[in-house]
């Protein structure tokens, strides 16, 4: 039993610097897009810095631990008003996230296949296990967050693909009850089954490589 809470305690300690530099750099990438496209709200706030305390949503980071997959940080604040495209120009400030991530995800598998044999050694094995699992949370974090369900970033993707009418109708009725609506895909096991085997495939694809 000891040695169980042992290992469960090591692997949260390991998880911590991947899940809190992968949901920072997704949300500082966000805020720099829109501070590009002209808009300073997110750097007014403070939120381009990398700093994670600024980006933690407290439920998306416990998801987030527990899953080791999927989960979302506090949002940064972004004003529309400041683009000229707004609909278009905040579907870019949302794929900037999951882009972030995904190229995190290959930059640190290419981290694994150029130094893996160094790695392998048994005093080398946190690390190792730290960068194959922030390979892991930044597929993650790319693929969930793609979902087109309000707050992830996939519902102002989504927006900026539809034609206005269907976008708008779109936003009134499925925004008010979006978050809601997550959490009853991921405590239902929804998630499980639609988006872990997308995750998993990627996974292995860039951790054989």
């Amino acid at each position: 039993m000891m040695n169980t809470m042992n290992s469960m305690v090591q692997q949260v300690v390991l998880l911590v610097v991947p899940v809190l530099f992968s949901i920072t750099v997704h949300e500082v990438c966000h805020g720099y897009a829109a501070f590009l496209l002209g808009d300073p709200t997110a750097k007014n706030a403070g939120r381009l810095t990398l700093n994670p305390i600024k980006h933690i949503d407290v439920v998306g980071l416990l998801v987030l631990f527990i899953t080791r997959m999927i989960g979302w940080a506090k949002p940064v604040p972004v004003d529309p008003r400041y683009f000229r495209n707004p609909r278009k120009d905040m579907m870019w400030v949302s794929l900037a996230g999951p882009a972030s991530n995904l190229v995190l995800a290959v930059l640190f598998a290419l981290v694994l296949k150029v130094f893996g044999g160094v790695l392998s050694a048994s005093y080398l094995y946190p690390l190792a296990y730290m960068v194959q699992i922030t390979v892991m949370i930044n597929v993650g974090l790319a693929i969930f967050n793609l979902i087109p369900i309000p707050p992830l970033d996939g519902s102002h993707i989504l927006e900026g693909l539809l034609p206005y009418d269907m976008a708008a109708a779109y936003s009134r009725l499925i925004a008010p009850y979006g978050f809601i609506i997550l959490l009853v895909l991921i405590f239902t096991r929804v998630v499980d089954y639609l988006v872990f085997p997308i995750i998993r495939a990627i996974v292995n694809i860039l951790l054989s490589m």
